[in-house]
């Protein structure tokens, strides 16, 4: 199953993918939240939900290739994100492999979606790009759940990229600063359900394309922290709740790392694929004045 959400007259609406069409969830039953955390914190069974949705001869139906997208999850619970989770991303920082993983937050403000431009800010010129996978939560995690049940919380999987103005990143010890620009964090464009796809989403090809030009191959087997472990390290301190994301980082080859350094400017775009999910993409923009 692949949900999206899309923009009907300026408002987040819930929809399932049906070949190349968009269907809006809400429409079909009126019971289904039209946003997508609160669905899952309902409890709403979004498997059947969309069956009924498929059928529906009450629900709209958009062609995809007219969809106004948002960012997945317009308003998501807590947006937790990796640094340095992949070997050769830490061995290219000048890092040793972490023993912990390197935690930080993303706030809702920083999220754009698919087709929306990223802003290079009037502060700096040097925007970077960071394909990730996303991994959004779907029931409430117990707290100390070990790591070989803790996939079974794990609702599906997005891309996500997490675009960082590297010289504010470097102000501060903590990376919070430089990772929360306006629409520097790209989600989505679909949601695939985690049954669909191998176990923590794991062997998976994840590529970061800029103006078509390859800069990130790798695959998500590379992960020095993998899904199920980073949740179950996660629960031995907080709760993670449905509609919770978790961004898992970054491979090697982003722009700070290259030489010459490669920033984004207006006029770019990037894109981030992951194999069995779908392209996230970006055009970027200069912040306006």
């Amino acid at each position: 199953m692949k949900l999206c959400t899309y923009l009907r007259d300026t408002q987040p609406r819930l929809a399932v993918i049906d070949g190349d069409v968009a269907v809006d969830l809400h429409d079909a039953q009126r019971d289904v939240s039209p946003d997508l955390r609160t669905a899952l914190r309902a409890g709403t069974n979004l498997v059947e939900a969309a069956s009924v949705a498929a059928i529906s001869g009450q629900a709209a139906r958009m062609p995809l290739c007219e969809l106004r997208y948002a960012a997945l999850l317009p308003e998501p619970g807590k947006i937790i994100c990796l640094g340095l989770n992949y070997y050769d991303h830490a061995k290219e920082a000048g890092r040793d492999k972490p023993e912990y993983p390197w935690f930080f937050y993303r706030g809702a403000s920083s999220l754009l979606a698919h087709g929306q431009p990223g802003l290079v800010p009037k502060i700096s010129t040097k925007l970077d790009y960071e394909a990730e996978l996303a991994v959004v939560i779907g029931t409430r995690v117990p707290r100390h759940v070990p790591p070989r049940d803790a996939l079974r919380y794990v609702f599906g999987y997005s891309c996500f990229n997490d675009m960082s103005v590297r010289d504010y990143q470097k102000r501060t010890p903590q990376w919070t600063i430089g990772k929360n620009f306006d629409a520097s964090g790209g989600f989505g464009p679909v949601l695939v359900s985690a049954d669909e796809l191998p176990p923590g989403a794991s062997g998976l090809r994840i590529q970061s394309r800029l103006n078509g030009q390859v800069m990130q191959d790798a695959n998500t087997r590379d992960m020095i922290f993998d899904v199920a472990e980073t949740i179950a390290l996660l629960a031995q301190c907080m709760t993670l709740e449905p509609g919770d994301v978790l961004s898992m980082g970054t491979p090697g080859g982003v722009g700070q790392s290259r030489t010459p350094p490669v920033w984004m400017k207006a006029g770019d775009t990037i894109e981030v694929e992951i194999e069995g999910i779908g392209t996230l993409r970006n055009p970027i923009a200069a912040e306006a004045s």
